[in-house]
Parts: structure tokens; C-alpha cells; sequence
């Protein structure tokens, strides 16, 4: 029986992969000879940033999955799909800010260049093949993230929360629309409780990282919400939160939890390898907004993560219940 303490895996495993949201790095490695990982070259000859030593740095990441639970091809579509997505990401939030339009652009390319049954340029794109063959992946999917990158370079504020979600729906909600046809149980009516999963994902990770992306110019926090809590800006780049933002973040904190346990009946949906995945992304969506919690919902003095044995637990209820 799988129980919270055998249940370590979920977060210990170096071998994983998320749903949407994708953790920022702090720098691109722009290396030859490295492999396709860590470098590629786009069409017009340019370098791509990629994703150095992916499968290694995984583990890292705020939502993970144990992947020794799937199939080992599985496995190897998914951490396809998680290099595309960390390389694409990569390119919107770390290459030189001159280049990032052009690079997006010839991602792009690639991948329409993919469907159109030409050799991709691009190793992340490359990576794909497989993926695209195999599992009957629609391309919308894969462009949706590259156009929320594009979202990023002109778009910095929400007023709104609906705008919010709008970006979620571009750059959270095609990941797993994409894992539930790696799986082969997409569905119209899995695909919709899908998106609430991974648009709680993505909140949560928007709300751990206000200082980071404050620091990076980008604000998530819907301006409406700023206003209702009576907080500025200012208050966000203080060394930490006020007490109008702990509660600002603590009213996040639970749109986002209802957002997610709205998707969680998928799991239930599911059965075997797929209902595991769900359930893994699940469980690190919720690990997160605990640790958010138990910080008092100061995101501003340091960044909150989930503990592992809060993951693996969340996991172990969350398989259990179906939900």
C-alpha cells in the first residue's frame, strides 16, 4: 500500500517533471559541445538557450513527479515536453532582451515546421518528434506557450484576475492538456478540470515568487486585489510583508486552493500511470500554498517551498481519495 512514508519518491526522485508553471533560472549557460540540452541553434543560425543538465536540476522544481512510477517511454515524453517548456520559458524570461522576440519567433517556426514534417533546427524542439508521433499531440498546445512568452515581453501588470487567468490559460493550461494526450485519455470534460489543476499551479507559484518577479519587473498580483487590500507596490519590494499584504496573499492563497481542488476530481477520472501524474501535480500545488501558509504569508522575506514530506503526503491523500 502506498502511504505517506513510502510515498518519499514523489519529491526525491531526480527524475521529473511539472506542470506549468516552470521555475526561473538565474542564468542561461550559452556553451557548445555540451549537447542538446544545453545549447541549440535556431534556424537563422542563433543561439536558442536551452536547458543545461535538465533531467538533473528537475528535481528542483516546485511541482515534481516521480517519474520511476510511469513508463519509461512516459518518461521520456514527458521530460521531452519539460525541456520544450523550461528552453521556451528560458528564452522569455533570460535571453538578452533584444533577441527575445526573434528567438520566440523561430521556436515558433520550429515547431510549425515540426508539423509540417520537416526536421526541427532546435533541439527542444527536436525532442518533440516523438511525442508529436506517438501520442497524437496537437500543435495549438505547443504555440500557446511560446505565445505566453511573447505575453510576457509586452504585458507586466494584471489589472484584473480574469486577465490573470488568461495569461494561465496560454502559459499553465497547455502542459497538461499535452500530458493527458501523452497518456491518451484527453478529453474535453478531463482537459477542463485539467486547466483548473494547472492554473492553481501556476497561482501558486505566482504567489511564492512576488519578490522575484517584482525584482524582475512583472507583477501577478492582479492590480484590483492590491487596491482591496489597501497595498502598493512599494510594499511589495520590502524586505517583508506588512500585514496588508499577509492578508492580501492569504486571500490569493485560497482563490488559488479553490481553483486547484476544482481540477482535483480529474484524478479520480483517472486510472494508473496518468492518474499518478495528476495526482503528483496535485499534491505539489497544494505542498506549495501549505508552505505559503506556514511562512504567514510572508512571501517577501524569502521565498516558501514545500517540504518533501509535505508533497509525498499530499500525494499519498490525493492518489487515496481520488481527489
Amino acid at each position: 500500500m502506498l502511504t505517506a512514508e513510502n510515498a518519499t519518491f514523489v519529491s526525491g526522485d531526480t527524475d521529473v517533471i511539472v506542470c506549468i508553471p516552470i521555475a526561473r533560472r538565474a542564468e542561461i549557460r550559452n556553451v557548445t559541445g555540451q549537447g542538446a540540452r544545453a545549447v541549440s541553434v535556431g534556424p537563422g543560425g542563433r543561439h536558442i538557450p536551452g536547458v543545461t543538465e535538465a533531467a538533473a536540476k528537475a528535481s528542483a522544481e516546485n511541482f515534481p513527479v516521480a517519474l520511476r512510477l510511469l513508463p519509461v517511454r512516459s518518461r521520456q515524453y514527458l521530460m521531452a515536453l519539460y525541456v520544450f517548456a523550461r528552453s521556451v520559458d528560458d528564452i522569455g524570461d533570460l535571453a538578452p532582451v533584444a533577441d527575445r522576440s526573434g528567438l520566440l519567433a523561430e521556436a515558433e517556426a520550429d515547431v510549425r515546421a515540426l508539423y509540417a514534417g520537416e526536421a526541427p533546427q532546435i533541439a527542444a524542439v527536436r525532442g518533440l518528434v516523438p511525442v508529436v508521433r506517438d501520442c497524437d499531440v496537437p500543435m495549438q498546445p505547443f504555440l500557446d506557450l511560446v505565445e505566453a512568452n511573447r505575453m510576457d515581453q509586452v504585458v507586466s501588470r494584471y489589472q484584473t484576475f480574469d486577465e490573470l487567468l488568461g495569461y494561465c490559460s496560454l502559459s499553465a493550461n497547455p502542459v497538461g492538456r499535452i500530458v493527458l494526450h501523452i497518456f491518451g485519455v484527453f478529453s474535453p470534460d478531463r482537459a477542463e478540470l485539467s486547466d483548473h489543476v494547472c492554473t492553481g499551479l501556476q497561482l501558486a507559484e505566482h504567489w511564492q515568487d512576488v519578490a522575484e518577479d517584482l525584482a524582475a519587473g512583472r507583477v501577478y498580483l492582479p492590480a484590483e486585489d492590491l487596491r482591496q487590500h489597501g497595498c502598493t507596490e512599494a510594499d511589495l519590494a520590502a524586505r517583508s510583508a506588512s500585514p496588508p499584504v499577509r492578508r492580501l496573499i492569504a486571500f490569493e492563497v485560497a482563490r488559488a486552493r479553490a481553483v486547484l481542488d476544482a481540477g482535483a476530481p480529474l484524478i479520480g477520472n483517472l486510472r494508473g500511470a496518468a492518474r499518478a501524474a495528476v495526482a503528483g501535480y496535485v499534491a505539489g500545488g497544494r505542498a506549495a500554498l501549505a508552505a505559503i501558509t506556514a511562512a504567514d504569508f510572508d512571501v517577501l522575506a524569502a521565498t516558501p517551498h514545500p517540504q518533501r514530506a509535505r508533497v509525498a503526503g499530499e500525494f499519498a491523500l490525493a492518489l487515496a481519495r481520488g481527489r
